[in-house]
């Protein structure tokens, strides 16, 4: 068996040797050399003294390595005369804009120092205390006690539960605050950072006090670039409680319940006790209701309205929600974004399975349903020192066999003395070891940008999703049998798809098979549009979802490889592998008048294999790296290497 592969590996290599390399031949020129636009845009760490000459230099030296934008990112390890938005901070963004400006780079402004999103560093809390962030916890009380109210706390309601005990819901401070800009104690053992309150952003009156100290601020400032070399501001994982406040404090207030009461259709306020306790029979749907509730109300008073500022400005809202499975807020975003941190997802377990193995498509299939162009990720934060190039690039065609189409590395540093070396590292650009040939890295992710945006995408199946629930499970088995799929909020089933017999479609997508994995909740407006899915045997519901006696004449599926093999029954294929193998991954998409596939080995083992796909025609492998050509055949035994990722284009 061994020599048998090693003779199909010699004989690729003869094949691929014969062919020759052409470089551009019969290429779209934007591929070979797509436009400024389709460039990562790192965050860059403004963390210490700022001087203009190294501002521009810097900004030249991005340019020599591919890198044409940028977020300016206010950083910790800024001397604590700049303070955040003052003047020496703005004199700063307006030499990098207009030096981007002239260099024709592009400049996205981010709303925060540091994050969560939402307090303008503390200048929110600062203009009115009662903006500080707030939450509901719950006082268990003593027979005959009243509640401890000291502290702003307000009283929401009593409750007696099924077991004689009595509980107070309280409305208090959350005691959250958000990262600052400046150390405090640099240069001695006891060093802090400095940590301004956050603001309370399920308060309409607080964000608007954030609105206009940042966003009108930044309109006020730099409005002559904006749609032009600015374009979009970056709200960053916003939380309504802020970071390390009180234990056991639940997001919301006792100003938001009527809106939780019209939301949900009924008040909420008796079965509070139910976010902390399970003694009653529906405590599970009361905690279901009320977090969907609030994160319903958090769109509508934070995402909503800065959405539609941006809007109004010409300009994205860009950034990320808190959850990696946060789809329903990505409505109010312009280009939706996600964020990737911590070696959530790395090759192994980690890049099928779980919340974060889903961040990728979340932000993808949300820009698809909404009709948008990009959709971006905020990649590599705090992956550590020991983060490679490999896998730098792993992560990156992890992202765009995934349909993303900006990426926004994290970070650039702009100096990496003292601490700032250890804050949330590494530092993947600059200061790296592989600055020197990060050009081909940076070439590659703007050919596939460009390659992921202004095309149609080729794929049949959707798996349905919550607003803040997308199922990985079934997710898993599709990518490891060369499925391709989107995550479809259920919402759109009644608010802007069209169900016929043929499936659902919505903004240009035509999905023969909708599958139900699992749902927390079925919504009364989706039944009907189901019923007409599975009455024309569209719908593949999971046996174990409790909803399958709801829709006759659905398939139902007892486990995914069941699942899989009922989707193949109902849909033609689109791709195929000549040798199985569950490491590699695909997207099929139409750009002018060629078919791309991207052909990503998620894997650390070879994959030798035929590649067999729906549309025939002339074949070409390009190289995201360098923009060449090698020619190929429609029966080449096609060798990917390691975290290798290919690009098959079939033309006429």
């Amino acid at each position: 068996m061994k020599l048998v592969k090693r003779f199909l590996l010699l004989s690729t290599i003869i094949i691929i040797l014969s062919a020759g390399i052409i470089k551009a031949q019969g290429l779209p020129e934007d591929f070979i050399n797509p436009p400024h636009e389709f460039s990562i845009m790192p965050f860059w760490f403004w963390n210490d003294t700022l001087k203009d000459e190294e501002i521009i230099r810097q900004i030249a030296d991005f340019g020599e390595h591919g890198v044409y934008g940028f977020v300016i990112h206010p950083r910790i390890g800024l001397p604590e005369n700049v303070k955040w938005l003052s003047a020496e901070m703005i004199h700063s963004m307006n030499v990098a804009i207009q030096e981007a400006s002239r260099r024709k780079m592009y400049v996205i402004l981010y709303d925060e120092g540091m994050y969560p999103s939402g307090s303008s560093s503390g200048q929110v809390v600062a203009r009115n205390p009662e903006y500080a962030a707030r939450g509901i916890a719950k006082i268990d009380l003593k027979p005959g006690e009243t509640p401890d109210l000291q502290g702003n706390k307000k009283l929401i309601t009593i409750i007696d539960r099924p077991n004689g005990a009595r509980v107070a819901i309280v409305d208090q401070p959350s005691g959250g605050n958000i990262r600052g800009l400046h150390y405090i104690g640099e240069g001695s053992q006891q060093l802090k950072e400095e940590s301004p309150p956050a603001g309370d952003i399920l308060n309409p009156d607080a964000v608007t006090c954030f609105m206009e100290l940042v966003y009108d601020r930044y309109a006020n400032e730099f409005g002559k670039y904006f749609g032009t070399t600015i374009t979009g501001i970056f709200t960053d994982e916003p939380s309504p409680l802020g970071r390390s406040g009180v234990s056991g404090v639940v997001p919301g207030n006792i100003s938001l319940l009527p809106q939780i009461k019209e939301i949900l259709g009924y008040d909420i306020t008796p079965f509070l006790s139910d976010l902390w306790y399970d003694d009653n029979s529906d405590s599970k749907k009361h905690r279901i209701d009320y977090n969907r509730a609030v994160n319903i109300c958090l769109e509508e008073n934070y995402y909503k309205r800065l959405g539609k500022w941006c809007k109004d400005h010409g300009i994205s809202l860009m950034g990320h929600p808190a959850g990696s499975m946060d789809i329903g807020a990505e409505k109010y975003f312009q280009i939706p974004g996600q964020d990737i941190v911590w070696r959530y997802v790395e090759p192994g377990p980690k890049a099928l399975e779980g919340q974060n193995s889903t961040v990728a498509k979340c932000a993808s299939s949300a820009m698809i349903h909404l009709g948008l162009r990009r959709n971006s990720d905020e990649l590599y934060g705090a992956y550590g020192h020991n983060f490679t190039y490999d896998e730098m690039t792993w992560l990156a065609f992890w992202c765009f066999v995934r349909g993303q189409n900006l990426l926004i590395p994290h970070a650039f540093f702009y100096s990496i003395r003292g601490p700032r070396f250890d804050e949330r590292p590494p530092d993947v650009g600059p200061n790296a070891s592989w600055w020197s040939k990060y050009r081909e890295y940076a070439d590659a992710c703007r050919r596939l940008s460009w390659l992921n945006t202004d095309s149609k995408q080729v794929c049949d199946l959707a798996i349905l999703c919550e607003a803040s629930y997308l199922p990985d499970k079934s997710a898993k088995t599709c990518y490891q049998h060369q499925l391709d799929f989107n995550y479809l909020e259920i919402r759109h089933l009644w608010e802007d798809a069209k169900i016929d017999s043929k499936g659902v479609h919505i903004a240009g997508m035509n999905y023969n098979v909708i599958v139900i994995d699992s749902l927390s909740d079925m919504p009364q407006k989706a039944i009907p549009f189901l019923k007409k899915l599975a009455e024309n045997g569209r719908l593949i519901i999971n046996k174990s979802s409790n909803y399958s006696s709801l829709f006759k004449g659905s398939v139902v599926y007892q486990s995914h490889d069941n699942m899989l093999a009922e989707i193949k029954k109902m849909i033609l294929p689109d791709f195929g592998l000549g040798t199985p193998s569950r490491d590699i991954r695909y997207r099929h998409v139409v750009k002018g008048n060629n078919h791309y596939y991207i052909i990503f080995n998620e894997g650390s083992d070879d994959v030798l294999t035929k590649l067999i796909t729906s549309v025939k025609g002339n074949y070409q492998f390009l190289n995201p790296s360098t923009g060449e050509a090698v020619k190929s055949g429609e029966d080449e035994i096609v060798l990917f290497k390691p975290y290798e990722l290919k690009i098959l284009r079939i033309f006429n």
